[in-house]
């Protein structure tokens, strides 16, 4: 079986990086760390999130910002809860590429947003709903439909986690982040979710955390449109490289 067949698109995998930088799990910890703020702007900012970093920041202090709707100040909140569980797993060695880690950071994640939370479509009550993800004028991407159960979306998750154990982890780790956010495992949340797995891939295996950068969301968004709609990851697969916060080493 090839790896379109199992995670659903595929790649030109000489774009990956063979050489990057390792370092221990400490390390790469404490700078996401201290980079919480920023991880967490960044990511409301590619969901249409207006919070500025400022008032991101202010709020992760825990101080209240006027002048917001609730559901973004919660959102902002979530993403910041779920990175600092993320945490904890890595530095506790709890981390895996697992479905019960996947299904607990997205608990976190979309509490409050998504239809349900922490489980996949179909295993909740909702078992018929089947949602899409807008790309604009090119149309619509359908994921597998809600069934009971999820005995497909579970298949498809445990096939695909099998196959991505042959990868490398910087490979494992974004082909991941594709995998998720392409397959929509849940009803919403999907690519915040799978970003976190992403990262808690590359810092388990003492690789630096890739966030996208607010400048590049509209790059983001625009190249994810197009991997929706070919299944060919290599650009996206490029971008998360250039996102890499060692992108000119790596890529040297």
């Amino acid at each position: 079986m090839t790896l379109l067949n199992v995670l659903g698109f595929e790649w030109d995998r000489s774009i990956v990086p063979t050489s990057v930088p390792v370092y221990s799990i400490e390390r790469v910890c404490f700078r996401f760390h201290k980079m919480l703020p920023e991880f967490v702007w960044d990511a409301s900012m590619l969901e249409g999130n207006p919070f500025t970093f400022p008032e991101v920041k202010t709020l992760l202090d825990g101080i209240t910002v006027g002048g917001h709707n609730i559901s973004d100040q919660e959102q902002v909140l979530n993403l910041a809860q779920s990175a600092k569980r993320l945490l904890v797993m890595v530095k506790s060695g709890q981390f895996s590429l697992s479905k019960p880690v996947f299904t607990e950071l997205h608990s976190i994640v979309a509490r409050n947003e998504a239809l349900e939370w922490g489980v996949f479509r179909g295993e909740g009550q909702e078992t018929n709903y089947t949602p899409d993800v807008g790309l604009g004028e090119r149309g619509r991407h359908t994921p597998l439909p809600t069934r009971p159960g999820a005995p497909e979306l579970n298949q498809v998750f445990d096939q695909g986690v099998t196959a991505l154990q042959a990868c490398a982890p910087f490979e494992r780790a974004t082909a991941f982040f594709l995998f998720g956010a392409l397959q929509q495992f849940f009803f919403d949340g999907n690519k915040r979710t799978s970003r976190f797995m992403m990262n808690g891939v590359l810092m388990s295996q003492g690789i630096d955390a890739i966030s996208v950068p607010a400048a590049k969301a509209q790059e983001f968004n625009e190249k994810m449109v197009r991997f929706y709609l070919s299944k060919d990851a290599t650009a996206m697969m490029a971008f998360l490289v250039g996102c890499h916060p060692e992108a000119e080493a790596i890529l040297r």
